[in-house]
């Protein structure tokens, strides 16, 4: 049954993902110097399992299944490392080192961050 609530989760998770894609191209358009979506998704997904790790220790509502379809499913499913990977890659490919590195460089610290700061949170509010 466990596979059942990751993939559910994860189905949510890549919608979410989805919509993150086409709302950025939407609102920002897609002459940016590296790729926003994914930037975003891989900081907002680090902030949010942090929060739901920590949240959901020792609750009864938010345990194993709930994990495994937040944190496994539904993140697994929105941030984007292999997005992520390709796109640095080809940023190098076509020339771009400084725009790569720069995206490669605020990506590893900026999700660290997002990470500590979910932790963090998830701590204040599970009190």
């Amino acid at each position: 049954m466990h596979w059942l609530l990751v993939a559910l989760g994860g189905a949510v998770g890549t919608l979410f993902r989805y919509g993150l894609s086409v709302g950025t191209k939407r609102w920002i358009g897609e002459s940016l110097p590296f790729p926003v979506a994914t930037f975003g998704a891989n900081v907002l997904g680090s902030l949010l399992l942090g929060i739901v790790l920590v949240w959901g220790e020792g609750r009864a509502i938010a345990g194993v299944d709930a994990r495994l379809v937040l944190g496994t499913g539904m993140m697994g499913g929105f941030t984007t490392y292999s997005s992520f990977d390709l796109e640095t890659l080809k940023l190098f490919q076509e020339g771009h080192s400084g725009r790569a590195l720069v995206y490669l460089l605020a990506t590893v610290v900026v999700c660290l961050g997002s990470g500590w700061l979910g932790l963090t949170i998830g701590r204040a509010i599970r009190g």
